[in-house]
């Protein structure tokens, strides 16, 4: 007897909240209640079945109360929706055993934590039933793994030995899971003649990841050992969910391995990123929709057509941006990507472009767009481009359910990125709104007072900006701030930070250099220390690596454990 299909699933990724952070200081509660409360009715409105947070949700070991109020009033709300399972797993800023203590309760909510790894692997593979009580999903909950989750160091190990300890540990943690996934998964194809869909997650750094230099991203291993690339997962996985990275990507050209990225800008760094949250759905592809591809797509490059219920999710992603850009201001988008962001990106979906009709419907965006919706490049004559282009864009139509008069402005606010017909799932993001906007602002005092004015312009009239300002400009100005503060009076922005590195390099006294320990990490201060102190060069790498590794030891170890 054959398999069946996999049923209609929706699973919704997202990571690295960090709730409770700060940015220069200044609370940021409000942003978290802000996309809590639109998480919210993204679930509500696209009928998520499973919520998948991939680590790192408070931004300390030790959350403030009202951080863990956010947290658990949301919980409370998603069991309560339409939402089946909510899978929690711990990153390496929160603290595994905080975590994990009410575990045992939240599982009356369907809310499945897994905080630390655990000794028994078999309890971190879970086997999901959908509200009719059949098997939907099995999701791999592996949260980020720890140094002693994964290897045992030695006396006088060389970094090369432990970061080889390191992946292997890893990997093999992995492999351990998958094969417990794929048992599970065989058995439920046998006894309930069903395919159902093998979920990971992940807390790590991959191979090739792309970071911002103000995101707060730490080195989860020494040196920043233990970088996992794409060939270690095992190929069982359907979609694999990670957390950490601050950037929205795949990974190693992987479109079922992606980090979704956090939800709101984690430093002046990732300002203009577009922040999004990923649909991943499961189940059979709709018969209109394939025979409308197996009659238009001769051509080698074209994939078949998105799964079922496409046109209908397409049509409530939209109606769900459409509430938001009411009720919400969001940044619009530029016509052309600050060129900053081409370096450090490997997909953000081409949200930061204005996506044009033309563009759309032939399939192409500013990143990668014809790998995202499976269409590859082809050398062929100008007739056949014009044919294959008519017959993208109406396989294009016919995958958000738009006609010629539907204005793709709103249309297209979510993006297809991925189809898989063979797992019968696809990918698509759903943009975040921006609900404080920052803006870094850089060059001479001149520069610097065109692009303020031109920032504020831009607004919206209930809107405000937080502002980062860095002096580039060759003269030593010691007013700086306050002349800063004129340009600024009476508008509504504040500025946050203003950084003179001329002043650093310039002005030797201390009294005239306006350097604090707000502006430097712990290496930095520690190199201050070397220097001060004249240490040799011979003892600084030595020193560095000693230092590092306590470092390292204060921020990863569990202050909640007893």
């Amino acid at each position: 007897m054959p398999v069946l299909a996999a049923s209609p699933l929706t699973i919704l990724h997202t990571s690295d909240w960090h709730l409770g952070r700060r940015l220069y200081g200044h609370m940021r509660y409000n942003e978290f209640e802000a996309f809590l409360s639109w998480l919210e009715e993204t679930i509500s409105t696209q009928k998520v079945d499973v919520l998948i947070v991939a680590g790192d949700i408070f931004d300390t070991m030790t959350p403030s109360n009202r951080a863990q109020a956010l947290y658990y009033e949301f919980l409370g709300k998603i069991s309560n929706s339409c939402c089946q399972h909510i899978i929690i797993v711990a990153g390496n800023h929160d603290s595994p055993t905080f975590l994990d203590a009410p575990s045992q309760v939240l599982k009356f909510l369907n809310v499945h934590v897994v905080g630390t790894a655990c000794d028994d692997v078999n309890d971190e593979v879970l086997l999901l039933n959908s509200a009719q009580g059949v098997p939907s999903c099995i999701v791999a909950a592996v949260p980020y793994l720890r140094d002693r989750d994964v290897r045992s160091s030695g006396a006088g190990e060389s970094m090369d030995s432990k970061d080889a300890s390191v992946i292997s540990g890893i990997c093999a943690h992995y492999d351990a899971v998958a094969a417990i996934a794929k048992s599970h998964q065989q058995t439920i194809a046998e006894t309930h003649n069903r395919h159902i869909p093998i979920i990971a997650t992940g807390h790590l750094f991959a191979s090739g990841g792309s970071t911002t230099a103000d995101d707060g991203v730490r080195d989860l291993y020494i040196g920043n050992l233990g970088k996992i690339s794409a060939e270690m997962f095992d190929e069982c996985f359907d979609y694999v969910a990670l957390g950490h990275l601050h950037v929205p990507q795949r990974v190693g050209g992987r479109e079922h391995i992606r980090y979704s990225g956090s939800p709101i800008a984690m430093g002046f760094g990732e300002a203009k990123q577009q922040k999004q949250v990923l649909l991943i759905q499961f189940g059979a592809a709709l018969d209109d929709i394939k025979e409308n591809i197996d009659n238009k797509s001769h051509h080698e490059g074209i994939n078949e057509a998105p799964a079922s219920n496409l046109n209908s999710d397409m049509a409530q992603l939209t109606n769900t941006a459409a509430k938001t850009e009411t009720s919400t201001p969001v940044e619009k988008t530029k016509t052309k990507k600050a060129a900053s962001q081409t370096d450090f990106m490997d997909d953000l979906f081409g949200f930061d472009d204005a996506i044009t009709d033309e563009s759309v419907l032939s399939g192409k965006t500013n990143n990668s767009a014809q790998e995202d919706i499976g269409i590859e490049a082809e050398n062929s004559s100008e007739d056949n481009n014009t044919e294959e282009k008519a017959a993208q864009t109406d396989i294009a139509q016919s995958i958000i359910g738009i006609s010629e008069s539907t204005p793709l402005t709103s249309a297209l606010t979510a993006q297809l990125l991925h189809h898989d017909a063979e797992r019968q799932m696809q990918v698509l993001s759903l943009p975040i709104p921006k609900f404080q906007k920052l803006a870094q602002i850089s060059g001479d005092l001149q520069l610097i007072q065109q692009t303020i004015d031109s920032t504020i312009k831009s607004l919206a009239p209930t809107e405000s900006v937080w502002l980062e300002i860095i002096y580039t400009g060759d003269d030593i100005i010691s007013d700086l701030r306050e002349q800063i503060q004129v340009m600024v009076d009476g508008l509504p922005c504040e500025v946050l930070k203003i950084k003179n590195p001329r002043t650093y390099n310039k002005v030797l006294n201390q009294e005239a250099a306006s350097e604090t320990l707000q502006d430097l990490n712990e290496m930095q201060v520690f190199e201050r220390c070397l220097s001060a102190n004249e240490v040799t060069d011979a003892q600084k790498l030595t020193l560095r690596d000693a230092y590092a590794q306590i470092v390292h030891d204060i921020h990863h170890k569990d202050t909640q454990a007893e």
